[in-house]
């Protein structure tokens, strides 16, 4: 059966996922943005639809002292004994802690933080029982200990138990058990051009490790593809016995090649080869690929028009850190959002009166209806294609020597101009 990739669309990047049953739960990292780690539920592996967000409370997500592109990083999900694991890293907020929940799609608990440097937390249950937790730590490796699944306290001290294959930031660790044999997998070579996925396995959770000889099992360094930056997988096994990787990727384009979408996830099949996975066409992804499904596809509807005629909002939206929520209402005026601006700026560490949702097309068309009558020259109102603080194209109303005036204004690093 034949499907496309990538399997979600647009700024969905360091997948990690789930089974229950017949039923696949996924998540990503969300970084600045609230709410915190998106989820998203599958029967096929191929068609997702966000049932939530991990964090939607400010004592699970604190962001308010957040840079671009800290808070949260690399969330791991786990299910065991029916309950749901959500494990990652606030790197600008307390670093690592888990949240459960019973229902994916309900509220998770608060934190429960473990000790411990470094980012990229992962988890992973024994058969005995024993709860092992995993992370990187800055350049000394993967790091491990055995905790307390009740209360995040560590049983065991931390140690490095593996450095990788010898390539750069051997980061987002996942530990498994296959057939009575451990497997740690890891990524590697950062997450730019070089970025791959390494393997190991051992009889104990704790190695000595023995490195497939066909590493990295996953890499497009090098190679002229579509899809670049190839890293950071999970695997998770279907109720038909079949094996499967989700990994981040990006689709550049032009030349230098940039991608404007960010890290999306991507999916592929995975057999098993002298007792290692190979994924994929012997280690690459293509963005239509042939491969034995667990369900029948049911392409979801695309949601891309909101009339804001809810009562609340829907689960594409996300602010910038977190955000001052009485700025924002859906009752004010049937029909549509009211924004309420305040003195913080698009061009500062902090929470404008801003919603936005991810662009998940090259080529695609916003379109708002927008009622705005600015009384000052410091009020404006509008558009954004934003990238991060420091790189972002504005479309805007503005009182400009006393008349309502439409602009553009372009911001690149440390410039910044209106040009139209």
């Amino acid at each position: 059966m034949r499907y496309h990739n990538p399997i979600l669309l647009g700024f969905y990047p360091d997948p990690s996922v789930c089974r229950a049953g017949d039923d696949f739960y996924l998540v990503t990292s969300s970084f600045e943005y609230f709410p915190g780690v998106p989820i998203f539920h599958s029967r096929d592996l191929v068609n997702w639809r966000q049932i939530g967000h991990c964090l939607t409370r400010a004592s699970q997500l604190p962001l308010e002292v957040c840079w671009a592109s800290g808070g949260i990083w690399a969330p791991t999900i786990r299910y065991h004994d029916g309950l749901f694991y959500m494990v990652t890293t606030n790197t600008t907020g307390g670093g690592h802690f888990y949240v459960t929940a019973k229902d994916p799609a309900g509220e998770w608990s608060d934190p429960i933080w473990v000790e411990g440097k470094g980012f990229d937390a992962s988890l992973f249950f024994d058969d005995d029982g024993k709860a092992y937790f995993q992370w990187y730590e800055y350049p000394l490796g993967i790091h491990q200990t055995e905790i307390d699944i009740l209360t995040g306290k560590h049983i065991t001290e931390p140690k490095i138990i593996w450095n990788g294959t010898g390539a750069r930031s051997p980061e987002g660790p996942h530990l498994y058990k296959i057939n009575g044999t451990y497997y740690l997998m890891v990524a590697e070579g950062g997450t730019e051009d070089g970025h791959m996925i390494s393997i190991a396995r051992g009889d104990s959770a704790w190695g000595p490790w023995q490195a497939c000889s066909r590493n990295p099992i996953l890499t497009h360094r090098s190679l002229d593809l579509p899809i670049q930056t190839t890293g950071h997988g999970d695997l998770v096994q279907s109720s038909d016995g079949n094996w499967w990787m989700v990994c981040l990727g990006t689709r550049p384009v032009g030349y230098p090649r940039y991608h404007m979408l960010g890290r999306e996830t991507f999916l592929a099949p995975v057999t098993w080869q002298d007792g290692f996975p190979l994924v994929g066409d012997n280690g690459t992804l293509a963005l239509e690929m042939d491969a034995p499904l667990p369900a029948s596809q049911s392409r979801l509807t695309e949601i891309s028009r909101d009339d804001f005629d809810s009562l609340s909002f829907g689960l594409h939206w996300n602010w910038i850190r977190n955000p001052q929520i009485n700025n924002y209402s859906l009752t004010q005026q049937d029909g549509w959002l009211r924004l309420i601006g305040s003195d913080a700026t698009l061009e500062q560490d902090t929470s404008p009166t801003f919603i936005g949702r991810r662009q998940q097309h090259i080529k695609c068309r916003a379109t708002v209806r927008l009622d705005f009558a600015p009384q000052t020259e410091n009020e404006e109102a509008g558009l954004v294609a934003w990238g991060d603080v420091r790189h972002h194209y504005e479309i805007g109303i503005s009182l400009q020597r006393g008349e309502r005036t439409v602009f553009v204004r372009r911001k690149i690093g440390t410039l910044q101009a209106i040009v139209a």
